[in-house]
């Protein structure tokens, strides 16, 4: 009887750990895919904009400097402010924009928060533009 009372409990945790390791397998699939797609697009705009000929000028500008400011943040500051700017370690900055101006901002970043732990100049020259100039737009 001693060893039937064992069995339930083994077969629950195996069953879970085998739904643990399933679960993780398709995240992580689907992790996969969603990188793909989102590296494809900006992988063409960056090839583009290397290259030298935007196809439609101001326009092309405008838009490379949206995407290169929106992936400089998530390659240096979304680990604390969260991917889609919720917060985290870090404030929230979803709303960003309709609190500070884009010179704001840019001066922020080069100060930093030291005392809340954010480093000043992170994110320095052309790049610092652009992730300013995106985050203004975050209202």
């Amino acid at each position: 009887m001693g060893k039937n009372a064992v069995i339930p409990y083994a077969l629950i945790a195996g069953i879970g750990i085998l739904l643990v390791i399933v679960v993780s397998f398709v995240g992580l699939n689907q992790q996969k895919a969603i990188q793909e797609e989102e590296n494809g697009g900006e992988q063409s705009e960056q090839q583009e904009g290397d290259s030298g000929g935007g196809e439609s000028g101001g326009e092309s500008d405008g838009g490379e400097t949206a995407a290169n400011g929106e992936e400089v943040f998530q390659n240096n500051c979304a680990q604390c402010h969260g991917q889609d700017l919720s917060g985290g370690a870090g404030p929230a900055l979803d709303a960003v924009g309709g609190k500070y101006s884009k010179d704001e901002i840019k001066q922020i970043i080069a100060d930093g928060f030291p005392d809340a732990g954010m480093p000043p100049g992170l994110i320095q020259g052309e790049d610092a533009d652009a992730v300013a100039q995106w985050l203004s737009e975050q209202k």
